[in-house]
């Protein structure tokens, strides 16, 4: 023990950077953990689709034109800060939001979490994830947003 006091106090820039790393490496695996909480594979996302899932698709309108789930919303990702009231009547239903590489809808899940959305996931690796797993994409009602189907309702 004697030893390791002597080493540290000939050496305090390295215990310094030996310390930090430590503190960032923890920070780093809560962010993770935290994210993958709150995120589904896609098989997982396809069995809640089967259920009847609100899927969000957070990209940009000619990304969502180009090909998405099947049956996703485009939402635009500031319309995300409000979705609580606009789709209120989703709060206690499943909900996967995505976008194209997974970070934007982690963000996404977590607000909406926070908003009361109970059931709200991420795909995980989002559209990315999607593709390398083999999976097809829709481009039926390509378009129109979240806001302009609740109106039409």
């Amino acid at each position: 023990m004697e030893r390791l006091i002597d080493y540290a106090g000939n050496h305090p820039w390295l215990l310094s950077f030996a310390v930090v790393a430590a503190i960032l490496l923890f920070v780093y695996e809560l962010r993770v953990r935290q994210q993958e909480f709150s995120a589904v594979s896609p098989q997982e996302a396809i069995r809640l689709m089967n259920q009847g899932a609100l899927v969000l698709d957070l990209r940009k309108p000619e990304e969502f034109a180009t090909g998405h789930l099947n049956g996703a919303r485009h939402m635009d990702s500031a319309e995300i800060l409000k979705a609580g009231e606009s789709l209120k009547k989703y709060k206690e239903k499943p909900l996967l939001v995505y976008c194209y590489s997974g970070s934007l809808g982690a963000s996404a899940a977590r607000i909406l979490a926070g908003q009361g959305f109970s059931k709200a996931v991420n795909l995980r690796g989002g559209l990315a994830g999607w593709h390398r797993e083999g999976l097809p994409l829709s481009k039926a009602a390509a378009g129109k947003t979240a806001r302009e189907k609740e109106r039409a309702k």
